[in-house]
């Protein structure tokens, strides 16, 4: 047998409330992204299930969200492991700027290109700034080449399955349940390699806020069952939201 992978993203952050290009920024959670972080953790006991494994990115929406869904599930003494390849794709010269406004200046057609093309990153941030990973020391014994300056989806599945394969599978594959709680697009890249879906499809996937996503495996590690924890009909209104909200997906 294998253990179970549960995939749960963040809840609601200062940055989606405010409706801006978020990505490697730090935020922290609203009292809504809380309370969404709690119900997962009550799902997930209602489901009966215990973790073995927890990963998070380095961000602290992910890191709160973990730390409160653990809480809530009585697990709460868990090793944490946290790692950047797990963190939210990065949106360059995008990061903090307002989403209406960006579609204002750019056009709708080149601003929906960055948000949800396969391969067209947006322009990157300069070396310089702040919103460059370089420049914040939680990323000093990163090797600077591999800091992101931009990325579309194809640069987070090329650092996101890399990890997986490296640090997950074997976990699953020694019957023990994984938890791992990032953002959109970094469990978008995940989901794309999970669940063998192509560019166009990833492209029309949407993740909901602090729902827990579940997979069983065969011992082939082939994906035998998926879905969502929780009231299907809420998950699917709230599926639908993040598709009808500008960029809700992209933090």
């Amino acid at each position: 047998m294998t253990g179970l992978l549960v995939l749960l993203r963040h809840g609601q952050s200062t940055w989606n409330e405010l409706n801006l290009f978020t990505g490697w920024h730090d935020v922290a959670l609203t009292p809504k992204g809380e309370s969404e972080a709690r119900q997962a953790g009550e799902t997930l006991k209602q489901a009966g299930i215990k973790f073995d494994v927890v990963f998070t990115s380095l961000l602290t929406r992910a890191i709160a969200t973990n730390r409160l869904t653990l809480e809530t599930l009585g697990q709460s003494d868990l090793e944490v492991r946290q790692d950047w390849r797990l963190n939210e794709r990065h949106y360059g010269a995008l990061q903090g700027l307002d989403k209406k406004a960006t579609a204002l200046k750019y056009g709708a057609e080149q601003t929906n290109l960055w948000r949800r093309s396969f391969d067209v990153a947006p322009p990157p941030v300069d070396s310089s700034s702040p919103e460059h990973p370089r420049n914040d020391t939680r990323y000093s014994d990163i090797s600077p080449n591999d800091l992101p300056n931009t990325e579309c989806l194809k640069d987070v599945v090329a650092r996101v399955v890399p990890f997986y394969v490296q640090h997950v599978v074997g976990e699953l594959q020694n019957n023990r349940n994984v938890l791992i709680t990032a953002h959109g697009n970094s469990l978008r890249a995940l989901v794309m390699h999970l669940e063998n879906l192509s560019p166009e499809q990833i492209s029309k996937f949407n993740i909901p806020t602090g729902v827990p996503r579940r997979y069983e495996f065969s011992n082939q590690m082939k994906v035998v069952t998926v879905g969502y924890l929780g009231d299907q009909v809420a998950i699917a209104t709230a599926i639908k939201a993040v598709s009808n909200q500008s960029n809700a997906e992209d933090h």
